[in-house]
């Protein structure tokens, strides 16, 4: 008996793969690739069917765009799509992977709020998309006060200097994703968080699902903010006069993602780099002499204010994916509040890497 399933993917920045394949006995079967990206020679859809046809349905995506990779001939063209998109695509079939119009999404946008309540805030929401109590949502954060946001696995000493953070009157946070350092200040920052099921992400590796993740952000500053802005392996979202932001994410146990972004709006440079110790290897790797070169502020590409960034990023999300107005509720507001006092701002948790 063969099970039938359906997958799609776009790929970031380019064309959408879907993929309609059977299993039998552990194989995938009638194999049925199509999508709106181009191909040439026109039969090369055929010969990607037959190299996906009889393989093992556990095969990972890496192996099936080898075999993808084998069956064409070097002339092959293929133009907003590759083989990888083919094998996530199909990956993401196997696995019973959701699409984003499959979901209810809800809109949270409360205004400012102080950082240890957006910390907070980004847990119970995940673990309350994980429970099936909330459906996934994006929730846009706004700054009440300024702040160094650290990575989950980051040292405090070797990261923020503490006595200019103090004298600057810049809080000291830890969130519960890995990745970098932020620092943030009122109107300043661009923040958001995704709380979604594993269903979204299903057959995409870690790396893969950052872009596909923020895939409609990419599209939103391209497309309705006029910035030319591109997706830079592995979290930073970039332009051609430099970073724009990063993002950051973690899987829960319970069966959902958090995955979050803060992105440049405007930038106390001087001020960033006396409270942040950003060391030369970290420079190095963005390919800059200067911190100050490294973040390109949305208020200069856009030459629009804080507010009407933000509106024009929930818009573009609204008519891609829909998206319902909603709120935190009085249940969720009573969680945070627990987390704030229990942990984030104990300082235990705070320095549990001095």
């Amino acid at each position: 008996m063969t099970a039938a399933y359906h997958g799609e993917y776009k790929v970031p920045g380019g064309k959408l793969v879907v993929a309609d394949v059977g299993v039998t006995d552990g194989r995938l079967a009638d194999v049925r690739i199509s999508g709106d990206f181009f191909l040439e020679p026109d039969d090369a859809l055929e010969r990607i069917d037959a190299a996906l046809a009889g393989q093992p349905a556990g095969t990972d995506a890496a192996l099936l765009a080898q075999r993808i990779e084998a069956a064409l001939d070097p002339g092959v063209v293929m133009l907003g799509f590759s083989a990888q998109a083919v094998a996530i695509a199909v990956r993401r079939a196997v696995a019973h992977a959701s699409d984003w119009r499959d979901h209810d999404w809800r809109l949270i946008n409360p205004g400012p709020l102080d950082p240890p309540t957006h910390m907070a805030l980004d847990e119970v929401l995940a673990n309350e998309v994980a429970a099936g109590r909330r459906p996934p949502t994006l929730r846009l954060w706004d700054w009440g006060a300024s702040a160094v946001i650290l990575g989950s696995f980051q040292s405090v000493r070797n990261e923020v200097d503490v006595a200019a953070a103090e004298r600057y009157g810049v809080q000291i946070m830890r969130r519960i994703t890995g990745g970098g350092a932020m620092f943030v200040e009122p109107g300043n920052t661009i923040s958001y968080s995704l709380y979604v099921p594993e269903s979204l992400v299903a057959g995409l590796s870690f790396t893969d699902s950052y872009a596909y993740l923020d895939d409609w952000v990419i599209g939103a500053l391209n497309e309705d903010l006029g910035v030319k802005a591109w997706y830079q392996p592995i979290n930073d979202i970039t332009s051609d006069g430099g970073k724009i932001g990063g993002a950051a994410q973690k899987r829960l146990s319970a069966g959902a993602v958090l995955h979050h972004v803060a992105m440049s709006y405007d930038i106390d440079a001087d001020k960033m780099v006396e409270v942040l110790r950003i060391g030369r290897e970290k420079l190095s790797d963005k390919g800059t002499k200067s911190a100050r070169k490294r973040v390109d502020p949305l208020r200069r590409q856009t030459g629009l204010d804080h507010d009407a960034v933000v509106d024009r990023l929930i818009g573009y999300f609204r008519k891609r994916y829909g998206l319902t107005d909603d709120a935190v509720t009085p249940e969720e507001q009573a969680k945070a509040d627990r987390l704030v006092k229990e942990k984030f701002t104990d300082p235990e948790w705070t320095n549990r890497v001095p």
